[in-house]
């Protein structure tokens, strides 16, 4: 399992058939996160405490930025005015904004956070008018604290807003592992906590929803035109939840081992998971709808025989070794 966390692989659909190639395969450690750059760039963070730059069309050889001093936990890439930038959050408890241009660090932030799970841009610091570059804006992270905190990003400066020091954001009983914004400005969370929450700016980041789950909630994404958020689960299922209400719509069944992200291609949603799968699920009440019709037939032909896994009992072990140490 942690060998094939070595490898990156860019999927393409040239036609009708997906097909996979390897782009990196240089790094001596699990991989942990991906940003990719308008300049064609692909940066990869690693338990190694490197990001590696990779240049998707081979053109240059792969660079390394380093800096942090444990692992690579979350990268972000935009731009500031001409000058593109990555944002890279780490084990090590620190925030550093680089200029990828010349692959040299423009800023570190050191937290009080024991380490820096997620990085989420507040969009409604950024220019009104669509195109125009921003000059500065308002970053959000996560940590492996309940907090939830912002900082001002510029080119010139990086700094935590005075607000934001005196009073960060406490939504949480522990650890929050993801944020995303909808298209209204407030934030959607993920934590240990068990929980995901709704978080409403003009509310002072109140919660008004909370989807409670069985186990930690590793991820979510916000699906509006489909009226859905989806919450990826230690538990291994993967849930879709009616925004408005907050109640359950569907329980998607399939991987066997901890679903840790999500993403939405389309009108479906990607799971990725410990099990080494990646799934597709569809979001339309059509698509759902034939799912829960497909349990009902399947039930009928259950053996009860349990799935296995791909990992062996040691390589099981090793993988919570190394997942209780990234903790």
């Amino acid at each position: 399992m942690i060998n094939s966390l070595l490898a990156v692989h860019c999927l393409t659909r040239p036609s009708q058939n997906s097909t996979a190639s390897k782009v990196f395969s240089e790094g001596t450690a699990p991989l942990t996160c991906l940003a990719d750059s308008e300049d064609g760039s692909l940066y990869v963070g690693s338990w190694d405490k490197n990001i590696h730059a990779v240049k998707l069309d081979h053109s240059a050889p792969t660079t390394r930025l380093t800096g942090h001093t444990d692992f690579v936990k979350c990268l972000l890439a935009f731009g500031l005015g001409s000058t593109p930038i990555l944002i890279s959050g780490g084990a090590d408890s620190s925030i550093m904004v680089w200029d990828t241009t010349n692959r040299k660090r423009l800023h570190k932030i050191q937290t009080t956070a024991k380490a820096i799970q997620d990085l989420a841009i507040d969009p409604l610091s950024l220019p009104e008018q669509e195109g125009s570059p921003a000059d500065s804006f308002v970053l959000f992270t996560a940590s492996n604290g309940r907090d939830i905190r912002r900082y001002h990003i510029s080119l010139a400066k990086a700094y935590e807003l005075e607000e934001s020091v005196d009073k960060p954001i406490l939504a949480h009983e522990t650890s929050v592992y993801k944020l995303r914004f909808d298209s209204e400005g407030d934030l959607w969370t993920a934590s240990a906590d068990k929980t995901a929450k709704h978080l409403v700016r003009s509310r002072n980041w109140e919660a008004d929803t909370t989807l409670q789950h069985p186990d930690f909630v590793r991820d979510i994404v916000i699906a509006e035109e489909h009226g859905v958020v989806v919450t990826a689960c230690r538990d291994e299922e993967v849930r879709v939840w009616d925004i408005a209400s907050g109640s359950l719509v569907c329980t998607y069944s399939g991987h066997y081992e901890e679903v840790t992200s999500l993403a939405l291609i389309g009108s479906r949603v990607v799971s990725g998971s410990i099990d080494g799968t990646v799934r597709r699920w569809g979001l339309s009440k059509k698509d759902m709808a034939a799912y829960v019709k497909s349990l009902g037939k399947e039930a009928d032909v259950d053996t009860g025989t349990k799935k296995e896994g791909l990992l062996s009992a040691e390589e099981e072990a090793e993988l919570a070794e190394l997942m209780d140490d990234d903790e």
